[in-house]
């Protein structure tokens, strides 16, 4: 019989609130949060970046462009979810895997729908030019995308 152990790696945060003298967590979230900072215009262009590749999403000419087209287009999805997590941009971040559930559901009974990523890719520019607090408008555009989801899912289910 082999066994094989792994020793898990602690995070920076972890070695920082378990240290002899540590720091609260309240203040190494707040470091971590001021660490991240410089970051965000970076991750803001890499967002924006990925919303054009989404909007100029075009439904491929042959079946065998199909994979490659669908993947690509998650994978910027995903690189959207990758650069909106960390500065809590939530609804970004939703509007995104719902894309990403979308694409996952693509079945050659119930193809993908290639005009999704110009209506999410819309959906997320209007979301991004929000204020952080237009709290009413950015729930209208999450409900906007949530039912496009769950129109194209109930579809694709049926």
């Amino acid at each position: 019989m082999t066994v094989i152990t792994h020793a898990p790696r602690k995070t920076g945060l972890a070695r920082m609130i378990n240290a002899p003298g540590g720091i609260s967590i309240t203040r190494a979230l707040e470091q971590a949060k001021a660490n991240l900072e410089p970051l965000r215009a970076q991750s803001l262009n890499e967002i924006v970046r990925q919303i054009a590749v989404l909007a100029a999403a075009e439904a491929p000419t042959t079946p065998s462009d199909i994979g490659p087209a669908l993947e690509r287009l998650y994978l910027s999805a995903n690189a959207i979810i990758d650069a909106a997590g960390p500065f809590d941009l939530g609804d970004v971040c939703y509007a995104a895997a719902g894309l990403c559930d979308l694409i996952d559901a693509d079945t050659p009974e119930q193809p993908f729908d290639w005009r999704v990523p110009a209506v999410v890719a819309g959906s997320l520019t209007v979301l991004l030019g929000l204020p952080n607090d237009a709290h009413a408008e950015r729930l209208k555009v999450r409900e906007g995308v949530a039912a496009l989801i769950a129109a194209k899912l109930s579809r694709d289910a049926a």
